[in-house]
């Protein structure tokens, strides 16, 4: 069984206690007491806010599901304590200086820094661009206004752009835009909208190349306690996770 360490004790922290069957939560950290402690006592687990402490715990991998901070602030040191992270913040990985060195610390340490899916389909299919470069490769996400915090009374878009540049704007709502990024070997356009007419987070993907035309289309549901997050992006760290021990691989 995988024993993990969760890095981060919000709402994506309670739908992977929640749905952990197989995976054993041994430690959880979070800045604020209370948060570490009720879910500690979710799942069983030992509650930390002092962060090396933390890390002499037992446990093979951490998950982060914290921040963009939390993985500029441990990232390293995680690898370093010769453990793979899996990291949902990965917005923090569109600077290429932070992300390289993170990438040149995991190689140093034969570790593993892991992506999961989060809230978008066909990573591993667009992982073809990094053999065959897709010359289009675009994000249109359309968000209601409480994912955004935001109250407007028609449809508007807040960001036309590079993904790079997008996430600096709203660092808790386009990690996806990173994420495909990374998968396709090159930054991705970003189009954001705020609708007041939708109900879901929408996230559609226009992909062209040698090898032909990608559209994907994913209408999310937002997490029950916090709009600004993808239930699927929780659950996609479950399966990745799962994913390790199976000995039938399927994707990429």
């Amino acid at each position: 069984m995988i024993k993990i360490g969760l890095l981060g004790c919000g709402n994506v922290g309670h739908i992977i206690a929640a749905h952990a069957g197989g995976i054993q939560i041994t430690a959880v950290y979070d800045i604020i007491p209370e948060r570490a402690e009720e879910l500690a006592a979710l799942c069983g687990a030992r509650a930390y806010t002092d962060f090396e402490a933390f890390m002499h715990d037992e446990f093979s991998i951490v998950v982060e599901a914290a921040s963009i901070n939390a993985v500029r602030t441990f990232g390293e040191a995680i690898l370093r304590s010769g453990r793979d992270i899996v990291i949902l913040s990965v917005g923090a990985l569109a600077e290429e200086d932070f992300r390289e060195h993170l990438v040149g610390v995991a190689r140093e340490e034969g570790k593993k820094i892991r992506i999961p899916s989060g809230a978008i389909l066909g990573l591993d299919n667009l992982k073809i661009g990094q053999v065959s470069p897709p010359r289009q490769l675009l994000l249109r996400t359309t968000k209601p206004p409480a994912s955004l915090g935001m109250d407007v009374a028609a449809r508007t878009e807040l960001f036309k752009g590079l993904a790079h540049d997008c996430i600096r704007q709203f660092p808790k709502n386009i990690n996806v835009a990173v994420a495909l990024g990374l998968a396709a070997g090159r930054d991705a356009e970003v189009e954001l909208w705020v609708d007041p007419a939708v109900e879901r987070n929408i996230h559609e993907v226009f992909v062209e190349g040698e090898f032909g035309d990608i559209y994907i289309r994913v209408s999310n549901v937002p997490s029950p306690d916090n709009p600004a997050t993808s239930y699927m992006a929780a659950l996609s760290i479950l399966a990745l996770l799962r994913n390790l021990e199976n000995p039938l691989v399927v994707g990429t």
